[in-house]
């Protein structure tokens, strides 16, 4: 487990060669004979239209309590099937692979469950390698944001995790495959723009209702902007409540975002599924060429 989980240099942890060599052939299945071919298109007997009732009461009204994405990704994909190499490494984010109506598609996710789901040096790393190789051989890319921003503290400052960060962004603005992102709660500040967004070239955008799009949350916005006049009134614990409430009326819910195009719709939970199938079949004839040149310079 050594390099599976602080490495990262091993993708899975097989207990035999018959797993081994049986993971070999479930990763190929999702995979296109050649980077100039389509994923195989498959009948998984999924109901595209179905509806995922139990997604409307998964998130926890407060935003301080944690959920497991992965509930939210096997209730969305076709028979709850995926499929995730490097399982064991940057528990934070989750990668990996499913399908949506039979079409083949590259996930990846914030696991609010560990790291509060923050982007770290390793987590970027994961996802930048895991999304170029969905770019190489055709496979969309969804990707489901919670994410309050990157992980703070002077061993990431040292670390690079500028350096390590900038790749994510780069590799989701450079891939041309189709790329979905859904906001499911959290998505703050530089973090929000490394997760898929519109701004790195997010071919459709919805959010939940209980999506939070802005530079901080509301509680450290209120402290920041209002601070004066929360210490100046009478019962400060109420007024800090009243700017923190005013605050996300006025900037970071979704309604706010679609209204500015960074979100396409905001959307109730429950019809993810049919949504993102939808918008996979409108994309499915995507085609972009990037313009020519020898190669980009990706950050070190």
């Amino acid at each position: 487990m050594t390099h599976n989980e602080k490495s990262g240099v091993a993708h899975f942890a097989c207990n035999s060669d018959e797993d081994a060599i049986d993971r070999i052939r479930k990763l190929l299945s999702f995979l296109p004979a050649n980077n100039m071919e389509d994923p195989p298109l498959i009948d998984t007997g999924d109901d595209p239209g179905r509806m995922e009732a139990t997604l409307d009461s998964l998130v926890p009204v407060d935003p301080n309590q944690s959920y497991d994405m992965k509930d939210i990704i096997h209730a969305i994909v076709d028979n709850g099937d995926f499929f995730e190499p490097h399982k064991h490494f940057a528990k934070n984010i989750i990668v990996g692979f499913a399908r949506l109506n039979g079409r083949s598609i590259g996930i990846i996710a914030n696991q609010p469950k560990v790291l509060a789901g923050c982007l770290d040096i390793d987590a970027s790393d994961k996802a930048t390698r895991f999304i170029r190789f969905c770019d190489a051989f055709n496979i969309p890319i969804l990707t489901f944001s919670d994410v309050p921003g990157y992980l703070p503290g002077s061993e990431q400052e040292w670390g690079g995790i500028i350096r390590h960060g900038a790749k994510l962004l780069w590799c989701y603005s450079e891939a041309t495959v189709p790329k979905l992102l859904v906001i499911v709660r959290k998505d703050y500040g530089g973090a929000y723009i490394a997760m898929s967004s519109k701004h790195l070239g997010a071919d459709m955008a919805f959010a939940w209702p209980t999506a939070e799009i802005a530079v901080m949350g509301a509680g450290g916005a209120a402290n920041i902007i209002h601070r004066r006049e929360i210490d100046s009134a009478e019962d400060p614990v109420k007024k800090r409540q009243e700017k923190i409430e005013e605050y996300r009326d006025l900037f970071s819910n979704p309604y706010v975002a679609a209204s500015r195009g960074y979100i396409d719709d905001v959307i109730v939970p429950s019809e993810t599924r049919p949504r993102l199938i939808e918008a996979l079949e409108v994309l499915s004839n995507k085609r972009l060429t990037l313009p020519p040149k020898k190669h980009g310079n990706i950050p070190a």
